[in-house]
């Protein structure tokens, strides 16, 4: 089970945009990608086929997965994250600084 999962609002704790907090909009192998975060300008040629004007964009590139954490509303802190068996037989995430379910 992904620690991490598309959707989680997670905080950076590493590289220049340290503290920055925002939403997993897609999620690889071992990088995410988080919105408003790691942001590099990329210098576009133009497309008429597509109707793509060129120029320089600012998008976003992915960041480590191990550069992220996960935001705890309750604490309002960065916290880790465990997975455990329900009862019922439901695999869940919970945070293990005060064992609260994530999207139970």
């Amino acid at each position: 089970m992904s620690k991490i999962k598309k959707g989680d609002n997670v905080v950076v704790l590493a590289g220049r945009d340290k503290g920055k907090r925002g939403d997993v909009t897609r999620v690889f192998t071992d990088h995410v990608l988080v919105a408003g975060v790691n942001q590099v300008k990329k210098h576009q040629r133009p497309n008429p086929m597509k109707g793509e004007q060129g120029g320089i964009v600012s998008k976003e590139m992915p960041i480590h997965v191990s550069n992220v954490a996960i935001w705890n509303p309750v604490t309002k802190k960065a916290d880790r994250i465990g997975s455990k068996s329900l009862a019922d037989g439901r695999k869940v995430r919970f945070f293990k600084s005060n064992g609260e379910l994530i999207n139970a």
